[in-house]
C-alpha cells in the first residue's frame, strides 16, 4: 500500500504581501500490471513440459525444483519416492508428455509491485477435449522463475466457472482468504474438505459444498476405507496442519470465485489382537516389508472449488492427493 506523504504547510509573500498555502499532496497509487502476456505464459507452460520430462525420466529431484513447487513438488518427489521404492523390474518405463498449448486457456492477472505474480491455466485434452486440468503457476520471489505449484484434474469440467476478463483480456486475482470475497474462506473450504475424508461430510462437509462428483469421491473414499478391515480393525482419517497455506483465487463472471488450495490429511491404519498389515506394493518407500499393527499415512493434496460471493454452497471441482510420508506405529502411538 502507498504511504501517503503530506506536504507540510508554508507561506510565501507575493507584492502583494498575500498568503499563499501549499496543498496537502498524496502519491499516487501504483499501477497494477499484468503478470506477462498471454504468449509468455503459453511459453512457460511449454518450458514447464520440457523440464518436467527430463527430470522425471531420471527422477532429477533438483532439476524438477527449478519448475515446481508447493504441493504440486511435494507429490512429484514423492512419487520418485515411490518409484525408487519397487524393483527395477517393476518399474513403469517413463512416457514423454506435453501440454496442447492450442488447447491451453490462461488466465493472467494485474498485479501491483511487491505482488506475487502468477497466473492460472486450463488445459484440455482427450479425442473430443473432455480432460480438463487447472494449473497455477508461480514466480518464485528469489529466483524469478516461474514454478507450476499446482495441477488438478476436475471431475465435472461443466461446472467450471467462466472466469471475468477485463476489456484487455486480463483476468482479476482475489484474496480468497477475505470473506469479503467469498463465502467461504479457504480456512472454511480445507475444514470442510478435512471433514469429507474424516467423517464423510457429517460435520461440515456437506454443509459447506453441495453435491458434486469431486465431494462424492471423497466421501467414497472415506466410507469404503474406514471398513476395509471388517471387525479386525480400523482406519480413521483427520485434517493435519496444512503444510502448504497459500491460495489463488480469480474472479468469475457470474459472482463466484475459482479458488486453488492446497490441504493435509492423515489416515491411520490399526488392526486387532494377533493381526498385522502387509505393507502394499507401494507403501515400501515408505514402510519397507516388515508387518505391523500400525501404520500412518500423510497426504498432500490440491483441491479446486468454486465458491460464491454471497452467502450459499461452494461447489468442489476437483482434487489430487499423493501419499507424502508413512510410518509404522508403536502400541503406545
Amino acid at each position: 500500500m502507498a504511504a501517503a506523504l503530506t506536504a507540510t504547510a508554508c507561506t510565501t509573500k507575493n507584492d502583494a504581501s498575500t498568503t499563499v498555502k501549499t496543498a496537502p499532496s498524496a502519491s499516487p497509487s501504483p499501477t497494477a500490471l499484468p503478470a506477462l502476456t498471454k504468449k509468455e505464459a503459453l511459453a512457460q507452460i511449454a518450458h514447464y513440459s520440457k523440464i518436467n520430462n527430463e527430470a522425471n525420466k531420471h527422477r532429477n529431484r533438483a532439476l524438477l525444483d527449478t519448475v515446481e513447487d508447493g504441493p504440486l513438488y511435494a507429490m512429484s518427489v514423492a512419487d520418485y519416492k515411490e518409484t525408487e521404492g519397487l524393483p527395477q523390474a517393476e518399474r513403469e518405463p517413463y512416457k514423454p508428455w506435453s501440454y496442447d498449448l492450442a488447447a491451453t486457456d490462461v488466465y493472467v492477472p494485474r498485479f501491483r509491485s511487491g505482488q506475487q505474480r502468477w497466473f492460472a491455466a486450463v488445459a484440455r485434452s482427450g479425442k473430443k477435449k473432455q480432460y480438463v486440468r487447472v494449473m497455477v503457476l508461480a514466480q518464485h520471489a528469489r529466483t524469478k522463475r516461474w514454478e507450476m505449484v499446482a495441477a488438478v484434474d476436475l471431475d465435472d469440467p461443466r461446472k467450471f466457472p467462466k472466469i471475468s476478463l477485463d476489456a484487455d483480456g486480463y483476468a482479476t486475482a482475489l484474496d480468497a482468504n477475505a470473506s469479503k470475497n467469498v463465502a467461504a474462506p479457504v480456512t472454511t473450504l480445507r475444514t470442510a474438505v478435512g471433514d469429507n475424508f474424516a467423517t464423510g461430510g457429517d460435520l461440515s462437509g456437506r454443509k459447506v459444498f453441495t453435491s458434486s462428483k469431486a465431494s462424492a469421491r471423497q466421501i467414497k473414499a472415506h466410507d469404503k476405507t474406514v471398513h476395509k478391515f471388517g471387525s479386525h480393525g480400523i482406519t480413521a482419517f483427520s485434517a493435519a496442519v496444512p503444510e502448504f497455506t497459500g491460495s489463488y483465487a480469480l474472479k468469475a463472471a457470474d459472482g463466484q470465485a475459482l479458488v486453488v488450495f492446497a490441504h493435509t490429511h492423515t489416515q491411520r491404519d490399526t488392526v486387532f489382537s494377533a493381526f498385522e498389515i502387509t505393507p502394499e506394493k507401494n507403501d515400501r518407500a515408505w514402510l519397507g516389508t516388515t508387518n505391523s499393527p500400525y501404520f500412518s499415512y500423510e497426504f498432500t493434496c490440491s483441491d479446486v472449488a468454486a465458491v460464491p460471493d454471497t452467502p450459499g454452497k461452494s461447489t468442489l471441482l476437483g482434487y489430487t492427493c499423493r501419499r507424502t510420508d508413512a510410518h509404522g506405529m508403536t502400541a503406545s502411538s
